[in-house]
């Protein structure tokens, strides 16, 4: 028995990459821990509790109103990303590497999205 998000890519890879962001914020410095450590960290978290919770919904509409919900809290993250990256929390390398994950991650959660008929 599961659940269905789990056996969705788009939801496996979100959450590999909620991880990947609570790593690295987990360097930023202590007088960020209320500011953009949490902001990161929820934004980061919001992309697989969305598809998640989207998942278990009946109505395809429905579900494509929480993955666009993901999408918006995966632009929320990259926005926390240069956030950290100007105040040079993360180096360009790191930015980059996430940058990218964060592009790859919405493309599939677009097109997984586009996949749903209504």
């Amino acid at each position: 028995m599961s659940f269905k998000f789990e056996k969705l890519i788009i939801s496996q890879k979100s959450m590999d990459f909620g991880e990947t962001i609570f790593k690295l914020s987990q360097n930023f410095p202590k007088d960020e821990a209320y500011n953009l450590t949490s902001q990161i960290r929820r934004a980061s978290d919001s992309i697989a509790l969305n598809i998640s919770e989207g998942s278990i919904l009946q109505s395809k509409p429905e579900f494509k109103k929480f993955l666009g919900y993901a999408i918006r809290s995966l632009a929320e993250t990259v926005t926390c990303l240069y956030k950290a990256k100007n105040r040079n929390y993360i180096s360009e390398e790191e930015f980059n590497f996430m940058y990218n994950e964060s592009y790859n991650l919405m493309n599939q959660i677009i097109a997984f999205r586009n996949q749903l008929k209504d």
